[in-house]
């Protein structure tokens, strides 16, 4: 018999690295085989929560961020585009014709529109919406702090259109992400992504499915001891 467990993950749209920890941590449930049952709940993390409207060029951000040189930061989006591969997720462009400049953008609308998702339509489909905005960034390089853009996400995961515009007006909606984002940093999430196992177990970071496998496995056996 599988013992249920609900997993938070907080990590940001714009984080790379949330994508490829989320593909090898699908991973590891799936060998971590019928032991653990599995709820994901994604959690508000904001990488930039400064960053302006109009956005920023995903290299001038970077290098801001950790003062590093142009062929510094091309090395870093190339391990990154390594990574991503490994895990069957590119994060490089996949339209047509010349790509569009890689961004970064706020991203707290796409926060209020996952807690909204979860709110009324459960965790599966958040799931889902958390990754058409994934694939919406990197993949197809939108704008997401457009709120026509994420109303085309959100209709395209099956969701209503309106309603997510009005997820977006919603100011109590607003009060409660701000409130989880804080609860985050005050439970000690300073990196993302970071996945809590049923409120009190932390893995942090994008390990191997393996890793995440045997993670499992050892908390449903200290869960079902104690």
């Amino acid at each position: 018999m599988s013992m249920p467990v609900v997993v938070d993950i907080w990590s940001d749209v714009m984080c790379p690295w949330c994508v490829v920890g989320w593909r090898s941590f699908s991973e590891g449930v799936r060998l971590a085989g019928d032991a653990v049952e599995v709820t994901v709940r994604w959690m508000p993390f904001e990488l930039n929560p400064q960053m302006p409207p109009k956005g920023r060029l995903q290299s001038e951000q970077l290098a801001r961020t950790y003062n590093r040189s142009e062929e510094q930061i091309a090395a870093m989006r190339s391990e990154l585009e390594g990574a991503a591969e490994r895990v069957g997720f590119p994060i490089s462009w996949q339209g047509e014709g010349e790509a569009p400049p890689a961004m970064m953008w706020n991203t707290f609308d796409c926060h209020k529109l996952l807690r909204w998702a979860l709110a009324s339509h459960g965790p599966e489909k958040q799931t889902r919406l958390k990754e058409a905005m994934f694939a919406a960034h990197f993949q197809q390089r939108r704008n997401m702090a457009d709120r026509e853009v994420l109303a085309d996400i959100c209709e395209g995961v099956g969701l209503d259109r309106k309603a997510a515009r009005e997820a977006l007006e919603d100011e109590a909606l607003e009060l409660a992400v701000r409130a989880e984002e804080e609860r985050g940093v005050s439970g000690g999430i300073a990196a993302v992504p970071t996945f809590i196992v049923n409120h009190k177990y932390m893995l942090q970071g994008a390990q191997e499915p393996e890793s995440f496998a045997q993670a499992l496995s050892q908390i449903v056996a200290k869960e079902n001891a104690g």
